[in-house]
């Protein structure tokens, strides 16, 4: 007698799902030996790649620097034109805001990001304003990276928690974990997706500051042997809470939603207030551009998380393949869009390579996946996005390895 529909089906499901190598079944020695190998067919960091981040930085401050400009000509215009209708007025006012935001998120993800993870500092006579050892630290975060997170806090948070944790419940950017208040809510569907959305516009300030610090101070406890648990604290009447509004918040709102207005004032207080405007849709459009490209990096239905720590190298690159995504790469425009995160896998192997390598590793990375028989994925960040999301408000979970 056949086999029964039903049978069948199930026999279907499970011919996708074990499509690719099952993780106990990889041999995680021999892949340790083929990652490490890449680092043989590359150069050593040099003159070439310090470079390739000097043109992303400018090209990061060409951006915000016309968007300025823009609300500069924009004000201009209205106190020699007696002002301008909504018409006009409006449409160049989101383009100098879009500039402002995408100079914002270059400035992070492009400049920041890789310096903070050391991938310059064996350039031959780097200036020192380039290195993980000087780059924002002390006065020189109001120079090198000024944002609502404070550049030590977060780079305890994400090169070391997230990236060697990756996918446990240690991983401070656990989504389907750090979402569970929601997703185990009795809130309706369709009120969790507007809840999400309004999120994304808004998270630095609302999860990546007060997280980064929470992060820090409970390493700060372990280090100084404390039981107390640190957590969010928002209310400034808090000890926590007055060290996020003060050394976090507070400087940033100051010169971005003040001092960078008040800079307008020769052209009028309306000026000002034009400025202040777009400067404030530049940081929404800014929140949902860095959402957009960072959060789906881990987060998705064919996502694996997993619930011990790695015991090997192997391991853990395996686990750098199965936990991450990549968006669609390309050229270095593309790339500078997708503030180099649509390498994920990449970045994720090598997190202290400088951006200029991913381009060269990633052909060497997906034959050793193919060898290995693992999945590769890369598709297009709003796909992605839209798949997170899904996670995000339940609909979908991250999948589990068995026997861990």
């Amino acid at each position: 007698m056949g086999k029964q529909p039903e049978e069948i089906e199930e026999l279907a499901i499970a011919d996708k799902e074990h499509k690719y190598a099952r993780y106990a079944d990889v041999d995680k020695e021999q892949l340790e030996k083929d990652i490490d190998a890449i680092k043989d067919t590359m150069d050593p960091v040099g003159e070439e790649d310090f470079q390739h981040l000097l043109k992303l930085e400018r090209w990061g401050r060409m951006f915000t620097f016309s968007g300025y400009g823009l609300i500069a000509i924009l004000s201009l215009v209205e106190l020699l034109s007696g002002g301008l209708s909504g018409f006009v007025f409006w449409p160049i006012a989101v383009v100098a805001a879009l500039l402002i935001s995408t100079g914002n998120v270059a400035r992070w993800a492009d400049v920041t990001h890789p310096i903070l993870h050391g991938a310059y500092d064996k350039v031959p006579n780097i200036p020192e304003k380039y290195t993980k050892k000087v780059f924002a630290k002390g006065a020189r975060r109001y120079i090198d990276w000024l944002d609502w997170i404070k550049p030590q806090a977060w780079e305890y948070e994400h090169n070391i928690m997230h990236h060697y944790h990756l996918g446990e419940t240690e991983d401070p950017d656990n989504v389907e974990k750090n979402l569970q208040w929601l997703i185990q809510s009795k809130t309706p569907m369709f009120l969790r997706y507007v809840i999400v959305y309004g999120f994304a516009g808004m998270w630095k300030f609302l999860y990546y500051a007060p997280n980064t610090l929470r992060i820090l101070e409970n390493k700060k406890n372990r280090d100084q042997k404390k039981l107390e648990v640190t957590d969010y604290e928002l209310d400034p009447r808090t000890k926590n809470g007055l060290e996020l509004w003060m050394e976090y918040y507070l400087p940033y709102g100051i010169i971005k939603f003040i001092v960078f207005p008040l800079l307008f004032i020769p052209l009028g207080l309306e000026a000002v207030f034009n400025a202040f405007i777009i400067i404030l849709i530049a940081e929404f459009f800014a929140n949902l551009h860095s959402f957009l490209v960072i959060v789906p990096n881990h987060s998705a239905e064919d996502i694996y998380m997993f619930n011990e720590p790695h015991k090997s190298t192997g391991e853990f690159y395996l686990r750098q393949i199965m936990g991450s995504v990549n968006y669609n790469t390309g050229s270095d425009f593309k790339d500078f869009a997708h503030g180099f995160l649509n390498y994920q896998i990449e970045h994720h192997l090598f997190p202290n390579m400088p951006h200029s390598y991913y381009q060269k590793m990633q052909p060497i990375v997906k034959d050793i996946c193919k060898k290995h028989n693992l999945e590769y994925r890369q598709e297009s960040v709003f796909k992605r996005a839209l798949m997170s999301i899904d996670l995000m408000v339940g609909k979908t979970k991250l999948l589990r390895v068995d026997g861990i």
